[in-house]
């Protein structure tokens, strides 16, 4: 027989014993409190309740200490003559430092056998008659083993949770103190002192009458029980001191801001919690910075509706966004930026330098100001900097935070924790980084600061902007010259962009060099639309019969214009309209009137031009006649998927002939047909390229075809499915689970 003994029979200790019952044949309740005995017996939520901890100490295979953080240790000195060596004991504080001092007190030293825990739940009301058994699911329980906790021990208490339908983390108790003073205890301390000031007040009653929903919100933990909370601030005093010293300053500087009738202060205070609680909720919810739901996004397309005709500007430079915020908070001043594009990865890009301590105010449609620190004013961040979905970011953030006094740790969510990271960490280490990453040189990259790097020369074994990009931003803090060799041209968003705030780049052929030494001075940035974005819609354009579509202020650059050349080899019509160069990017309107398409072999010196491009260019390509051949093309298979294969396997379900080689594909096209694709149901394996390629394909299908958690579409094109409903494009966003498939 398994038993569990669980002291205090409140709503936590309640609801674990109800959730716990699969896993033990007895549970045994005790309680101070004669009503909550007899409430949990005649409830059933124990089987037994007892007086006697002696017996049922020594029959308990595990112990659930549910008592105030404060009653542990007299509780522990009751327990201790009656412990068996194998007796495990775990409890539900939030606090950890004072129950393990307890512990020790009691014991001489920490039992191996005690694990300590802490449940992130509860409820306003209290009491076992509240207990609920579904109170701790998809909640996170905290455990904070020790090095000398028994793993037996620990697996048993992770059982537990586990069975209770919690997630089992595990932390260092004294960050975990330091945390929950911050996020739960201050808080809770704030909502009594703000609901106690205003009952006091002659007005109370008036107030609380017409009070909105966020004083109730805000307010409602002070409904809390007032004995347990009197406990936890003085158990954790040190640290919720701490937090409320950082709280109180942070509230005179707004009633300064206030008094001194100072807006910017306001707004710039504003829009960094905003940013930081989207950011902080993306990161817990593993979603995206603006999908604030763990609800999946699927794309339904409609029957075609016909051509597509108009004027549109999709969203800014996704690659030129990225760098406006890299190079502005390295220089010296304020740089405004206008256009910048508010999807998922730029904006993951923009908190990580907020946390680097740079003070960024918006974006505000579009609209950006960053207050520049220089080349030698980022600070060591607090934790952990988490990227998203964006490899852009981790791969040029590496070649900045090799060069920094302080150690950073660069995260990703789950796609991008399974892409290369050694093509730019091997570089530099070969100038003095030093960078560890995971297996198969995955990330997190941990970078270890104040390393001396030193310039070199460096061939790219495979043509990469992000790789290149990255040794030259790295070659701001090297010692003398860094540069790179390329094997065929890429996109020179980076080169330009350091011209554009003073810091001289030398160009010859192939190769860009830097110096150490220099600085870089803010400047004013105009970010173009993106070509990346623009192409669904060229491509959409190209293939659907009677369209003619203007898509306006492109960036144009020649090292990202592949898709116009490809798209026009191919038959397309295209017209470049009112050419012009804003902050040193070309940029034109570009005007694209169907034509029939036909299949061709693209040119390998095109390739590196539309790297990006190529879901979109596969879609164009199954809408023409004849065969389209890529070659060259094995960067993508190390994109936010294998694109080559994912590709080809959504073109066969859709009844497309496709053959897959190493380096490329060749496309069997069907232009002669009106419908050319059929239906079908489609995973985009959390790659925005490949759900938007599959959109626009809905205009050539016969039927609809389904394509599965779109939620990463947000990462470079924010707003797409509202923008091609806007052109007449059938196309729906459904939230939530398909039904399964068949």
């Amino acid at each position: 027989m398994k038993q569990l003994l669980v002291i205090g029979l409140g709503l936590i200790g309640g609801s674990v014993a109800l959730a716990a019952r699969p896993l033990y044949t007895r549970i045994v309740g005790m309680d101070l409190d004669p009503a909550e005995r007899q409430a949990a017996l005649s409830l059933g939520v124990v089987d037994a309740v007892t007086e006697d901890l002696a017996s049922a100490a020594s029959a308990a295979d595990l112990i659930l200490l549910a008592v105030p953080v404060l009653a542990v240790e007299s509780v522990l000195r009751q327990l201790q003559p009656h412990l068996r060596p194998e007796t495990v004991i775990t409890d539900v504080g939030s606090c950890k430092v004072v129950v393990a001092e307890a512990a020790q007190r009691v014991f001489g030293h920490i039992p191996t056998q005690l694990v300590l825990g802490h449940p992130i739940a509860g409820a306003e009301k209290s009491g076992v008659a509240a207990a609920l058994p579904d109170l701790f699911q998809q909640r996170k329980v905290i455990l904070t083993p020790q090095a000398e906790t028994d793993p037996q021990a620990l697996a048993q208490v992770r059982q537990l949770w586990q069975t209770c339908g919690a997630e089992v983390l595990e932390m260092d108790m004294q960050q975990h103190d330091q945390v929950l003073a911050r996020t739960s205890h201050l808080p809770h301390l704030l909502a009594y002192s703000l609901v106690d000031t205003l009952a006091s007040q002659d007005e109370r009653l008036e107030m609380f009458r017409y009070a909105a929903g966020g004083f109730r919100d805000f307010t409602r933990i002070a409904a809390s029980d007032p004995i347990m909370w009197r406990d936890i601030f003085l158990a954790n005093r040190e640290a919720t001191l701490s937090a409320l010293d950082d709280f109180v300053a942070g509230v005179q500087r707004l009633r300064s801001a206030i008094d001194q009738a100072d807006g910017d202060h306001l707004v710039a205070t504003f829009t960094r919690a905003k940013a930081a609680r989207d950011y902080f909720t993306a990161l817990l919810n593993a979603t995206g910075y603006q999908k604030m739901t763990d609800q999946k996004i699927n794309f339904i397309t409609q029957p075609p509706s016909g051509a597509l005709q108009g004027s549109i500007r999709v969203p800014g430079d996704k690659s030129i966004s990225h760098r406006s915020i890299m190079l502005g908070a390295l220089a010296e001043g304020t740089t405004q930026v206008k256009g910048f594009l508010e999807g998922e990865d730029a904006l993951a890009t923009l908190q990580t330098f907020r946390d680097l301590g740079v003070q960024i105010e918006g974006p505000h449609h579009g609209e950006v100001t960053i207050h520049g620190v220089g080349l030698h004013g980022l600070q060591a961040p607090k934790g952990p900097l988490y990227l998203g979905n964006s490899g852009t970011s981790m791969r040029l953030l590496a070649g900045i935070l090799a060069a920094q006094p302080f150690d950073t740790e660069l995260t990703g969510d789950a796609s991008l924790s399974k892409r290369p990271m050694n093509r730019v960490a091997d570089p530099l280490r070969l100038m003095g980084a030093k960078i560890e990453t995971q297996e198969g040189g995955r990330p997190p990259l941990k970078i270890t600061g104040g390393q001396t790097l030193r310039g070199i020369d460096y061939t790219l074994p495979m043509a990469s902007a992000q790789v290149k990009s990255c040794l030259l931003l790295a070659g701001l803090w090297a010692e003398g010259e860094t540069s790179t060799t390329e094997p065929a041209p890429t996109r020179d968003h980076t080169e330009r962009m350091l011209r554009g705030f003073g810091y001289a780049v030398e160009q010859q052929g192939a190769t860009a060099r830097v110096r150490s030494g220099g600085q870089l001075q803010a400047t004013a940035i105009d970010i173009p639309a993106d070509i990346s974005s623009a192409t669904f819609f060229l491509v959409a354009a190209a293939m659907t019969p009677g369209s003619d579509l203007t898509l306006e202020h492109v960036g144009i650059n020649p090292t990202r214009d592949g898709v116009i050349h490809i798209l026009r080899l191919m038959g397309a019509d295209i017209e470049i309209q009112n050419p012009r160069e804003i902050g040193g990017e070309p940029v034109a309107d570009l005007r694209i009137r169907a034509t029939p398409l036909k299949g061709i072999d693209i040119p390998v010196d095109l390739v590196p031009l539309a790297i990006d491009e190529f879901p979109a260019l596969f879609i164009a390509a199954a809408c023409a006649e004849g065969t389209t051949r890529l070659r060259g093309a094995e960067e993508l298979r190390v994109k936010e998927s294998d694109r080559i294969q994912v590709m080809a396997d959504g073109l066969a379900a859709l009844g497309i002939d496709c053959t897959v080689v190493e380096d490329g594909i060749d496309i069997q096209g069907r232009g002669d047909q009106q419908a050319v694709f059929g239906s079908a149901r489609l995973p985009c394996y959390h790659d925005h390229r490949i759900a938007m390629s599959f959109a626009i394909a809905g205009l050539r299908s016969a039927g609809s075809i389904i394509i599965e958690d779109c939620a990463t579409v947000n990462t470079s094109f924010p707003g797409f499915a509202e923008l091609a409903r806007s052109l007449g494009c059938g196309l729906e966003v459904q939230q939530g689970d398909l039904p399964p498939a068949g």
